[in-house]
């Protein structure tokens, strides 16, 4: 099979893993003759770093032949799917040409089961070794982990790429059972702890080597010696939402049980989708990808907003997240004895709880009301989007339902510059 043809394939069957997905574009193509690429394609996805620089992957499968029959999967044993699989030379190639060329910055890169575990992960790992070692390659690498491989193939993976990944698939036991027999959550679960101890070591490692003094040499700079990097990047998983029946408080539950236990930098969430050939088991519909969006934004507020698991989907809500309000704002509905929140007085904690605020701006007004009192008109100078936060917060001028403010007893300039 030509390379061409073998991308085409490989590419579009990693298109079900989420975790470095890019969505919400508009669609745009080169078909009719004008301009040159695509994004609605697959094949080149987008992840993004903390500090919010979008890196473009090359996202592919090393092959789409697996000798697990996992039912929610496209590529599994059972299913009818054109097959192709790419030598390792193949795939460093294609990562070294598309990086020439500009298209891309790193490579995600996956694989079916083929022989067996640990040779797949061997395969793998040559791949980002070659890239490192022979080519010194310095862009970045997102290696899809295999759990049933031996310890040192996930050892050896770590040295080489940037972040390493194991799906959960699934967010119970019971359910991977069902659908992914050949699967074991307590396999899954040993390989996240052992990565786990490997980041936790090297980042101890780095620690340590930068306390340490430098001697200092007439004439020479002075260099220090930083043992080497293993997935710097952390380790992330992906689950699959509406393949059975968990509800989000389960789904949650897990997550929280997931960054707690292993220290994730994300947790994916991907709506199931129906596939071709389906089995009997699998739901006939793909739920709501509002629900998917509404599990990241419940994700998003137990990482940086202080929020539990439990608080986001509490039992009156039978488990489940509000399709037609976000979390935030329905927590806040369901709570109206912790509001108004006075925005001159609230800790930061209380304050990342208001709808409309976000982690950033919450930081600005705690600078801002170091200078002055808060009013109304500040808000919009510290790019508050009003309309949102005014109905649950109490500032110098305003109080939420036309009741006139209370006088603070506090002694703070009325006059002042926020910036």
């Amino acid at each position: 099979m030509e390379l061409k043809a073998k991308l085409a394939i490989l590419a579009d069957a990693a298109k079900y893993d989420a975790s470095c997905a890019s969505s919400g574009g508009r669609a745009r193509d080169s078909s009719d003759g004008r301009g040159l690429g695509s994004n609605d394609g697959t094949g080149i996805c987008h992840s993004f770093t903390p500090d919010g620089r979008c890196v473009s992957l090359l996202k592919v499968l090393l092959t789409n032949f697996c000798q697990y029959d996992c039912l929610y999967c496209v590529n599994r044993a059972s299913s009818n799917v054109q097959r192709a699989r790419f030598s390792v030379e193949e795939v460093v190639h294609l990562t070294l040409d598309f990086y020439r060329r500009n298209c891309i910055e790193g490579l995600f890169l996956s694989s079916g089961i083929i022989r067996s575990p640990d040779y797949t992960m061997e395969q793998v790992v040559e791949v980002a070794r070659q890239l490192r070692e022979d080519h010194d390659f310095r862009g970045y690498i997102h290696l899809k982990t295999i759990p049933e491989a031996a310890p040192e193939l996930l050892a050896r993976a770590g040295r080489y790429a940037d972040r390493l990944s194991i799906n959960v698939e699934l967010p119970t036991e019971a359910g991977l059972r069902a659908l992914a027999p050949e699967k074991d959550v307590g396999s899954i679960r040993r390989s996240m702890a052992r990565l786990r101890v490997h980041i936790d070591a090297a980042r101890e490692q780095r620690r340590e080597a930068d306390e340490k003094p430098v001697t200092v040499v007439p004439g020479v700079r002075p260099a220090r010696a930083q043992p080497p990097h293993f997935a710097a990047a952390g380790q992330s998983t992906q689950m699959i939402v509406g393949a059975d029946g968990t509800d989000d408080a389960t789904i949650l539950g897990t997550s929280a049980q997931l960054y707690g236990a292993y220290a994730l930098k994300r947790v994916y969430y991907s709506a199931f989708s129906p596939i071709p050939h389906a089995a009997a088991g699998l739901p006939l519909k793909a739920p709501p990808l509002v629900r998917e969006h509404r599990l990241y934004q419940a994700d998003w507020l137990m990482r940086f907003y202080g929020f539990e698991a439990a608080e986001i989907t509490p039992p009156a809500a039978g488990g489940m997240l509000s399709l037609d309000v976000d979390p935030k704002l329905a927590w806040a509905l369901a709570h109206p004895e912790r509001f108004p929140v006075d925005l001159n007085r609230a800790p930061r904690e209380l304050l990342l709880r208001v709808p409309g605020l976000g982690v950033k701006a919450v930081e600005r007004l705690l600078l801002a009301r170091r200078v002055r009192r808060l009013r109304s008109d500040d808000l919009k100078r510290l790019h508050v989007l009003t309309r949102k936060v005014l109905p649950f917060v109490e500032l110098a001028d305003h109080r939420p339902r036309g009741e006139a403010p209370t006088p603070s007893p506090e002694r703070m300039p009325e006059q002042g510059v926020l910036f």
